[in-house]
Order: structure tokens, then C-alpha cells, then sequence
């Protein structure tokens, strides 16, 4: 097969261990998975009722204007709706982007470590990727802009940033903004946007009328609790959403999905709750790492990565062991962290109580 020589050397995304996985390797009967960020509180109520109510018709295709979800996504952020273009999952979008975009001979600049889609897509369109270190696990956006030339096409920004946890502050975006060349497509990767406390929080959406260059990415797999539907979306100009449509495929979000999402969104009595249940999980999470001494990025997500000073997938593993799946920090930039969904008081607790012991026998032995 004449393969793309982008392809030979890519590999293919890793998922967690599944639960059933899991179970089987160490005969256990109850798992607790914080690995993927996932919301343990589930979704909203009115998202099971639609779904309860549902009339089958699974024999049509789904609408590809996404009329229903469009309508209610706008009316929430209060924008047009030929703004905003959907995906499967924010990942589709980034996709979308990356093939309408970035080819040979051009390149695009992203934080490392942070969310690898952004360096895969590249690598398969063919463009050069300029990588810029966090420092102290933040963005360094002066170094980004450094790496600006004539041949730069999209600029990737991801706050709250994964796997840290850690965001750009409004000052140091809009002086970023200002030194970014209107021709380049700066995207803003807000996926855990809703779970955001910082007040020093840039508000992206009020930036789209100054800065025709953006675009925002939000997810319906995090705070709302539809991962499995893989539903996600982009904000931008109408301009530059009318360019990007041309990539998506035909029905390419199914029928649930964008039915579950636009009652999702109308519910935020539902997101609220959930926000503020994890950060007191956070709270609880930062006690526990000050009282053992380990280091951690303060988080505006819902997860928290935790150094423990030795190999990260010997944590992963004896946490495993005791039924709790984490993340490894290995491969996700980290090497001697792991990462670790916040979950309800008692999934939390439980972990912090297997995380103690892991310290405990470490010591002692």
C-alpha cells in the first residue's frame, strides 16, 4: 500500500483501561474510573427525560444544520447561529481545522505538553509543528509569538491547559492577541471552560468582535456529562466558520447527540451544581497533597495532577490494583505525575485513601 509517510511512524490514540478491563486483570467487583475527565455526577435530568420520550425514527439521518442544537447553543451564548460549527466531539473540530488549514510547507505552534490532537492532525496534513515548553506548567506566549513567521497558519491555546490544569490570565491573552498577525487562526481549546473559577478569566466569546482571528472550542463531553454522545463545537466569525464547512462531513453529529445537547445546555442549574461539587473536590485534593507533601498544579478543570516523585505508572498500577483508574503522567508529558479526574466526596476519598497507603508502603520499603 502507497501509505502517506505521515502515517508510518503515527500512533493511534490510547485509551484508558476500561473498567470491565480492569476488573478482569485483578478479579475486583467494584472500580471507580477518574481517568478521563469525565463528570461523575452524570448529566442533567432533562437529558434522560428527552431521551425517555424519544420517538424512534433511527431510520432518517440526522439533521446536518444541526437546527435544534444551533438554536439553543446561540440563544445560550447569545450570537448568531452561523457561528458555530459542530462536531464529533471538539476533536472532530480541530480536525476540521487542521485539514483546512495546515499543509506542507506551512506550520503551527502549540504548548507541550497539552492535548495531543492538536500535534497529530498536523502530522497528518504534512505541516510543521513548533513546539513551546510550559513553564511552571503555564503557557509561555512569549516564546509562542517568537516562533511566528510568514509560514505560520494556526496558533493552539489550551486553557484551562491538559494536563495541568492551568490557565492563561485575560491580560496575557489580549497582549498576546494584539502581537498575532490577523491572518493566523488562533485557537482558544476551552473544553473545561464551564468548571473555571479564576476571576482574572478571559470571557473568549466577548473577544470574537475584536479579533477576527480566533476560534473557541467547547465540548458537551466534560461538565455536562455526554461523553459517550461525542458532541462538541466551534465559535468563530461567520466568515471563518463558512470556510471550515466545506471539510465536515455530511451528518457527521447523530441524531441523540444533538438532541441531548440542546437540552443539556438549558439546564444550568445542573452545570452550577456540578461546578461546585468539584471544586470541593479540588479543595479536598489540595489538603491532602499539602499534608503528604506532594507537588500540584492548582486546577480550573476538573482533574488535578499530582508529582509523587517516583514513576508514574507505578502509581497508576498500585492504584489499579486497589480499583481506582487513574492516568499516567508518562504519557502525558509528565513522567513521574498522574492525573486524576475529581470525582464525588466518596470516589475522592476512597483515592485519596489509596494514594496515602502507596505513600506509606513507598517509605517503608
Amino acid at each position: 500500500m502507497r501509505w502517506k509517510n505521515a502515517i508510518l511512524d503515527l500512533k493511534p490514540y490510547q485509551p484508558g483501561k476500561s473498567i470491565e478491563e480492569v476488573k478482569k486483570m485483578f478479579g475486583l467487583e467494584k472500580i471507580t474510573k477518574l481517568a478521563s475527565n469525565e463528570n461523575p455526577f452524570g448529566c442533567s435530568p432533562e437529558v434522560l427525560k428527552a431521551l425517555h420520550e424519544k420517538k424512534n425514527n433511527f431510520a432518517l439521518y440526522p439533521d446536518g444544520y444541526a437546527t435544534i442544537l444551533r438554536e439553543a447553543v446561540a440563544k445560550h451564548h447569545g450570537l448568531s447561529e452561523k457561528q458555530f460549527i459542530f462536531g464529533n466531539g471538539s476533536d472532530e473540530v480541530i480536525q476540521l481545522i487542521s485539514r483546512s488549514i495546515l499543509e506542507p510547507g506551512k506550520n503551527t505552534i502549540m504548548p507541550t505538553p497539552s492535548f495531543p490532537q492538536y500535534k497529530h492532525n498536523a502530522i497528518l496534513e504534512g505541516a510543521e509543528i513548533r513546539e513551546v515548553e510550559l513553564v511552571d506548567g503555564e503557557h509561555d506566549l512569549d516564546s509562542m509569538l517568537r516562533q511566528i513567521d510568514e509560514n505560520t497558519a494556526v496558533i493552539w491555546l489550551c486553557s484551562p491547559n491538559n494536563p495541568t490544569g492551568t490557565y492563561i490570565k485575560e491580560t496575557k491573552l489580549n497582549a498576546f492577541l494584539e502581537k498575532v498577525p490577523q491572518d493566523i487562526l488562533v485557537v482558544l481549546d476551552e473544553a473545561y471552560y464551564e468548571y473555571v473559577e479564576a476571576d482574572d478569566y478571559p470571557e473568549s466569546i466577548k473577544l470574537l468582535e475584536k479579533y477576527k482571528n480566533i476560534m473557541i472550542l467547547r465540548t458537551f463531553s466534560k461538565i455536562y456529562g455526554l461523553a459517550s454522545f461525542r458532541i462538541g463545537y466551534g465559535i468563530s466569525s461567520d466568515e471563518i466558520v463558512s470556510r471550515l464547512e466545506p471539510a465536515r462531513e455530511p451528518f457527521n453529529v447523530n441524531s441523540l447527540a444533538l438532541l441531548v445537547a440542546a437540552k443539556a445546555i438549558q439546564d444550568q442549574e445542573f452545570i452550577q451544581k456540578c461546578k461546585t461539587e468539584n471544586r470541593k473536590g479540588l479543595q479536598a485534593y489540595y489538603s491532602f497533597c499539602e499534608a503528604e507533601g506532594l507537588s500540584y498544579y492548582p486546577s480550573q478543570g476538573n482533574f488535578i495532577l499530582i508529582d509523587f516523585g517516583v514513576d508514574g505508572d507505578e502509581v497508576f498500577q498500585y492504584l489499579m490494583r486497589k480499583g481506582y483508574i487513574v492516568r499516567s503522567g508518562k504519557a502525558l508529558g509528565f513522567p513521574t505525575a498522574v492525573r486524576v479526574t475529581v470525582g464525588t466526596e466518596e470516589q475522592n476519598e476512597g483515592l485519596m485513601k489509596a494514594m496515602k497507603e502507596f505513600l506509606h508502603e513507598t517509605v517503608t520499603t
